[in-house]
């Protein structure tokens, strides 16, 4: 399914970034994250979240360019050719990265892969999803007769919705609702009838999540495409508010788990790797900190909480919030450190600039921070202070202590999201022909 970690670091084959580089055993699916621009709708989404930074970088690039030139020209200072030729083919580079958006994005970015090899470019997208089953279901009969991994990450409940004829106007709920129904029919007909049939059932660990809760500002016209957050404030993309990261969980083991039972306890998806590790038989690593807390004990209900008494949640490399369970009390309390700006004030999204921002002006910063105590106020409405909350300055000492605790642990990495990292760079474009011209239908020649 959809990988979006990327592919390549230094040439246009060295993968470093593939699955079959960070543990898996084989891959089919999509390397990046799936954008409108695949199924060329009108509405694409770089150009709410990315063509505006490149033609502003682009714009600012020029006009350096421009004055360095005249200066130099003109003898009113003396720098050297190399730095305005490089200076100008950066400026280059952000212009092919804010015009590709605009229509070669279908045909670089939009492709599928088996293993190490393209096989589709650009993606049909009605048949994608159908294909990423037929994999899966593959994978399973191959490896029933030993003890296998399988991660299935679907494009549907992610937009622009493909959604087959069949399930089209089935929902009440819109597009949205189409494609949800949809989903549910897949994994149920597909995955979970094939680990019956195959006699897994009771010896298969399932579990079924989102990774995000929805996006507010996924729009066409007046209907809404990214689902609904229920009272839970602000969506997908913000790193703090329960809107943004609260999701449901479903897991299913009917030879191991009691059906039926509903666990309130806040969990992580990062959860996924020990609880993993644990039911092969291993040991996690034990020369680093693990974040993520085997699922096994609370599923089974050998204990009554979550293993998490503090849970750290980022936007990217922005600690914006931190939740504490007190575990003597049963209160949950969350501290925010920075919150987006929302984009008209009080619509709770970022409409004006198509996902919130993690830093910078799109943000504001909370000193003291916000304090919630969620078991009251999940909605997180009322912002505590000292003068509502007896507890408020006792929190706070101690969330802050767990920060100081959390900062200590962490080791400085590459970033990843730096505006190098993310501006187009051709000699890392995968592309299954010659390049610029990337085109190949391996799927239908298979057929």
């Amino acid at each position: 399914g959809k990988w979006h970690m990327g592919v390549n670091c230094k040439s246009r084959r060295d993968h470093c970034h593939h699955p079959l580089n960070h543990g898996f055993d084989y891959f089919y699916g999509m390397p990046f994250t799936l954008l409108n621009e695949c199924q060329g709708t009108d509405d694409p989404e770089l150009a709410k979240s990315l063509q505006d930074t490149y033609w502003l970088y682009t714009q600012m690039i020029i006009l350096a360019v421009l004055t360095l030139l005249i200066g130099k020209l003109a003898n009113l200072f003396s720098v050297k050719w190399k730095i305005i030729i490089c200076l100008a083919i950066c400026g280059l580079l952000y212009f092919i990265s804010w015009f590709s958006s605009y229509g070669f994005t279908k045909y670089w970015n939009c492709i599928l892969m088996r293993n190490h090899d393209i096989t589709e470019q650009p993606m049909n997208l009605e048949k994608t999803t159908s294909n990423m089953l037929k994999e899966a279901v593959s994978f399973i009969e191959r490896n029933k007769h030993r003890p296998f991994l399988l991660f299935v990450s679907l494009l549907h409940v992610h937009t622009p919705l493909i959604t087959t004829e069949k399930f089209q106007g089935r929902s009440r709920h819109g597009l949205y609702g189409d494609n949800i129904e949809e989903m549910d029919w897949m994994v149920g007909k597909w995955l979970l009838d094939v680990v019956d049939k195959e006699g897994l059932k009771n010896t298969t660990f399932i579990y079924f999540a989102s990774d995000h809760g929805g996006s507010l500002e996924a729009h066409r016209g007046n209907a809404q495409l990214g689902g609904w957050n229920g009272i839970y404030k602000g969506g997908k993309g913000m790193g703090g508010w329960e809107g943004g990261i609260r999701v449901p969980g479903i897991v299913r083991w009917p030879g191991v788990l009691p059906a039926g039972t509903v666990i309130n306890e806040l969990t992580s998806l990062m959860d996924i790797f020990p609880t993993v590790v644990h039911l092969a038989g291993g040991t996690v690593p034990q020369d680093r900190v693990i974040d993520g807390r085997t699922l096994l004990p609370l599923l089974l209900g050998t204990v009554q909480h979550s293993g998490h008494e503090f849970m750290f949640h980022y936007c990217g490399v922005f600690l914006h919030a931190v939740r504490w369970h007190q575990k003597d009390s049963g209160s949950v309390w969350k501290a925010h450190y920075a919150t987006p700006v929302f984009q008209p004030e009080a619509s709770g999204a970022c409409f004006g600039r198509g996902i919130c921002p993690c830093f910078g002006d799109g943000v504001t910063h909370h000193d003291p921070p916000l304090l919630f105590d969620l078991s009251q106020d999940p909605s997180e409405a009322n912002p505590l202070s000292a003068d509502t909350e007896p507890l408020f300055d006792t929190v706070m000492k101690r969330i802050g202590v767990a920060v100081e605790e959390h900062r200590k642990t962490l080791t400085p990495v590459p970033q990843q999201l730096s505006p190098y990292n993310n501006i187009w760079k051709p000699w890392l474009q995968p592309c299954c022909g010659m390049f610029p011209f990337c085109w190949c239908d391996e799927e239908n020649n298979k057929a």
